[in-house]
């Protein structure tokens, strides 16, 4: 007979434990910016202008999958809306990473996708990356704001983003998971706002 393996189920209890805190918290602490990150975005795209999405590892996934939602849909069949993800083009990131470096992988992108009015959105759980914080100065020269998806304190990111969403967690897997939901409420936003009269899909 076959020893049963020895599962330690807490572990279920905890995590699910601890993203409930953590949602609860951010709640409270960036309802707000959660909002005004949302007008930032409308205002650009009802502007005929564009989101750029930007992370690495988790974040950037994360980063196609609301470039994702928003070209394709999230809850409603209608127009795409204009969003890609700098993350997704292996040959221009091997590129720009062998010729430039890696930290300029995403400001090279912008320097040359990237037009006055347009919004860059950063996802990333430390705000220490020097990717993300070269793309953010990158787009201030641009005219082009940022809003930034952030844990622990923030790091650089939040002092140089036009919006932070802070959540607060030093966990990175919490972080990445209050991230997406923060990314689904934008997406549902920004529809209801742009198309208030398209019939939902599902």
């Amino acid at each position: 007979m076959k020893k049963r393996l020895k599962i330690d189920k807490e572990i279920i209890d905890t995590c699910f434990g601890e993203l409930s805190d953590v949602l609860k918290r951010t709640l409270a602490s960036e309802k707000d910016n959660i909002e005004k990150s949302v007008s930032l975005f409308l205002r650009a795209l009802k502007n005929n202008k564009k989101l750029l999405i930007c992370g690495n590892g988790g974040s950037a996934a994360q980063s196609q999958h609301f470039a994702a939602e928003l070209v394709g849909r999230f809850k409603m069949n209608r127009k795409g809306i204009p969003a890609i993800a700098l993350t997704t083009d292996t040959a221009i990131i091997t590129a720009l990473g062998n010729d430039f470096g890696f930290d300029s992988i995403f400001a090279k992108q912008l320097e040359t996708l990237g037009k006055d009015g347009d919004v860059l959105c950063c996802l990333s759980t430390s705000g220490t990356s020097d990717n993300l914080i070269r793309a953010s100065l990158k787009a201030k020269e641009k005219n082009i704001p940022t809003v930034s998806l952030l844990g622990k304190d923030g790091g650089k990111m939040k002092e140089i983003s036009a919006i932070s969403i802070l959540v607060p967690s030093q966990d990175t897997a919490r972080i990445q998971e209050v991230h997406l939901l923060i990314i689904h409420v934008i997406c549902q936003m920004i529809e209801k706002e742009l198309f208030p009269r398209e019939e939902k899909s599902f």
